[in-house]
């Protein structure tokens, strides 16, 4: 296995906010939401908080306190909801139809409206908690939104924990996910965007509630400018798979007994946290809130514009060196995403190899000549059990090697094959994959992975071919300009997708600048860089080999350099950004 020196890949990367901010946690966090004075205590919280676990950790510290659970005393019963969102789940095990509800569509307002009748006659001083307590009408109050990121509440639900209110503890996790990612992630960042600019703490729930960690709302509001304000990671996760490898847990320092780790998902802020350090205390929460809270700032005018409060470019590692093959896969075109599924773009995406192994291949188009029908039954044939899918004689298997870029624009058949390491670089609706053959294995779970050639099959571009992928999607370098100890490539993507993606090899100092719009930036060969300010503007920031780093659009002027143990070293970054939001044109 041919790779860098193992280096201080940083998995626990922080954003110091800046200010005289405390942090507070256990008891003296209640307390000085307590001491607050500004009416009744409102703690809405997102879906996949414990609140028993929170009314537990409340009654203790604050006894003298009545304490009211808004989802218990005005949410609709379970069955009136998933009639309502029916439509939005479906019956596929996998995919959804986006939910454009509301919170108050999962209430009844008059029993909030009484809620806030009760609140106001109390005697006694009153906490009201739940998703959705902040609904509760009230003419002052103390406003906390315990907040979690969404992969701790994936973690939660494969150890057991329900959707909200519901009784599937013993349900497929991914049902459990497809109503999350569907349904109530949509309804509560609806919700808690609603909430940043009044409220009053920010409660990190990512270890539970006994120690969550409380922060005031100026300090979070600080923190979300701080990030968007200068180059920032958020922090990685990494998760196994029936095709995974053992090149992270050498290059990048994972536990060792391990069977593999398949995924590394380096930047994806809907489900990554975002670690703040607030007066020396570390405090989690998602990194998806920057993207909220921050919108033009970090990804520009342009591309806010364009795609609204998300972040449209996905950075992740697949790892199958020593491993297998990707499952053999196809993304839906714009269209089919839009009309099935409520989702406004597509998965477009590319691979990009870390490192390969002699043999590794990359799957990649249909071969000459294939014929569609027989390829579709062949297929279907093969997902009912009935015989194995000969994958070679269909699909273009291209030899790949270390610093290769592959194109895939939605509706090319793919998948990586085994002694790979690839830095996936795509747009991020990262669920919308269809299966189509995953090589007579099953999943972690011992259960068959979901297949849907159905949905593929309606998906798959008959006439990418292996010329057309020639032609296309491999070899695609373009020398765009050098200088002194530094040379400029475009290495994709196709015409096709919105991601325009710059390698920069160099021996000494690069300026780059974001041109109004986000960068995201992986340092692909080397073992250490720094990226600096010309004016001074942000602190260095230090950047190891393998991690990705985002450049908010309001940075502007940036150099990057090789620094430490990388200077004298040729290195090389890889820069992602999305096409045509540029407000000053690259020269």
């Amino acid at each position: 296995m041919s790779h860098n020196p193992p280096r201080s890949y940083d998995k626990f990367p922080t954003v110091t906010v800046p200010g005289n901010h405390q942090a507070w946690s256990g008891q003296d966090a209640w307390r000085e939401i307590a001491r607050s004075g500004k009416g009744p205590v409102v703690v809405d919280t997102y879906p996949g908080v414990d609140l028993d676990d929170l009314v537990a950790a409340l009654t203790r510290a604050l006894p003298e306190h009545r304490i009211l659970n808004v989802e218990e005393s005005a949410a609709h019963p379970i069955s009136h909801i998933d009639a309502l969102i029916a439509p939005n789940l479906t019956d596929d095990r996998v995919f959804g139809v986006m939910s454009h509800h509301t919170l108050s569509d999962f209430y009844d307002v008059e029993r909030l409206t009484d809620l806030g009748r009760q609140v106001s006659a109390s005697d006694v001083p009153v906490i009201l908690v739940g998703w959705g307590a902040a609904l509760v009408p009230l003419r002052e109050r103390t406003l906390v939104l315990a907040d979690m990121a969404r992969w701790e509440l994936q973690q939660r639900q494969r150890a057991g924990a329900p959707n909200w209110r519901c009784n599937n503890v013993d349900e497929d996790n991914l049902r459990k996910y497809k109503r999350s990612f569907f349904v109530e992630w949509r309804v509560a960042d609806r919700h808690k965007r609603q909430l940043f600019p009044a409220v009053d703490y920010v409660l990190d729930t990512n270890r539970g509630t006994a120690d969550a960690k409380l922060i005031t709302g100026d300090a979070f509001r600080e923190g979300m400018a701080a990030a968007a304000a200068a180059p920032f990671r958020v922090v990685p996760f990494f998760d196994p798979g029936v095709w995974g490898g053992q090149w992270m847990k050498q290059v990048i320092g994972l536990d060792s007994d391990a069977e593999n780790y398949a995924w590394c998902f380096d930047c994806v802020p809907e489900e990554n946290s975002i670690l703040l350090d607030v007066g020396g205390e570390t405090v989690e929460l998602p990194s998806v809130d920057v993207v909220f809270t921050q919108p033009t700032a970090l990804l520009g005018p342009q591309t806010y514009a364009r795609f609204g409060a998300e972040f449209p470019i996905r950075f992740d590692f697949l790892d199958t060196m020593e491993g297998g093959n990707l499952s053999l896969q196809v993304h839906p075109l714009t269209d089919y995403i839009q009309d099935r599924f409520g989702m406004h773009y597509t998965q477009d995406e590319s691979y990009y190899l870390l490192d390969a192994g002699p043999d590794a291949v990359v799957y990649l188009g249909l071969k000459s000549g294939t014929d569609p029908e027989e390829m579709v039954k062949a297929l279907k044939k093969a997902s009912d059990g009935g015989t194995h899918f000969p994958a070679e004689d269909y699909i273009n298997a291209f030899p790949a090697k270390k610093h290769d870029h592959f194109s895939i624009p939605a509706g090319t058949v793919h998948c990586s094959g085994a002694n790979s390491m690839v830095l996936e670089i795509s747009a991020t609706p990262y669920i919308f994959t269809f299966k189509m053959w995953d090589w007579d294995r099953v999943g972690l779970d011992g259960r068959p992975r979901p297949i849907h050639v159905d949905h593929a099959s309606r998906n798959i571009q008959w006439d990418r071919d292996t010329e057309w992928a020639r032609e296309q999607l491999l070899d695609q370098v373009q020398e765009l300009g050098s200088g002194p100890g530094w040379t400029e490539e475009r290495t994709g993507l196709h015409e096709l997708e919105f991601i325009e993606v710059r390698r920069h090899w160099f021996t000494d100092a690069v300026d780059h600048h974001t041109n109004g719009t986000v960068n995201v930036l992986n340092l692909v060969e080397g073992s250490e860089a720094v990226v600096e300010s010309p004016t001074g503007s942000f602190a260095p920031f230090v950047v190891s080999y393998a991690e990705t780093f985002i450049i908010p659009a309001s940075v502007g002027a940036y150099t990057i350099r090789p620094y430490g143990s990388g200077v004298g070293q040729k290195l090389a970054t890889v820069k992602a950004y999305v096409r045509g939001t540029e407000t000053r044109r690259a020269q």
